[in-house]
């Protein structure tokens, strides 16, 4: 089985986001986040961790800002509801993370923390780090996921990750 999309990751990043898994939109696309009504990119702008509001096509430009991209089902996609549990693979998470060392690992929707921490998850910096690597889960900005918006989570983190920073523009 191949990967639906690729990983976007280096050392020494701010950021990983982590999806569940890619959705229809985007597996079609071959880019993350490309569904029409998905938040991510806008919001991702509006935290300031990107100069411009970036085009999911250019999904690969994120490594230069200091933000990772992944899935914890990387094989299949679709909606969260068509994945099936056994596609998703918490321990490569983990390793990579710990591998890594970003500042953050952002989830992006409760349930890829939820199968990452193997139970219920709140919005927000958790207890347990991975690693080094401080653990934020975060509304998931899918169309489909429009009803559990709220982007505080998001400014959260946002706000986290400039005070670790002693220049914002790194």
């Amino acid at each position: 089985m191949h990967d639906i999309l690729p990983d976007i990751l280096s050392p020494g990043l701010k950021v990983i986001f982590c999806g569940s898994a890619a959705g229809r939109r985007s597996a079609e696309a071959g880019a993350y986040y490309a569904g029409p009504g998905n938040r991510f990119w806008p919001m991702v702008y509006r935290m300031g961790l990107t100069p411009v509001l970036f085009e999911a096509q250019r999904y690969r430009d994120v490594l230069a800002y200091g933000i990772g991209l992944t899935d914890l089902a990387k094989g299949e996609s679709g909606a969260d509801a068509q994945v099936a549990d056994s596609a998703y693979h918490p321990p490569r998470l983990r390793q990579v993370v710990k591998s890594l060392a970003p500042s953050a690992l952002a989830f992006n929707g409760k349930r890829p923390a939820q199968l990452f921490f193997g139970g219920q998850v709140q919005y927000g910096m958790q207890r347990d780090a991975c690693g080094t690597t401080r653990v934020f889960v975060l509304p998931s900005t899918s169309g489909a996921a429009r009803r559990f918006w709220d982007e505080e989570p998001w400014l959260e983190l946002a706000d986290w990750l400039r005070s670790r920073s002693p220049n914002p523009a790194n």
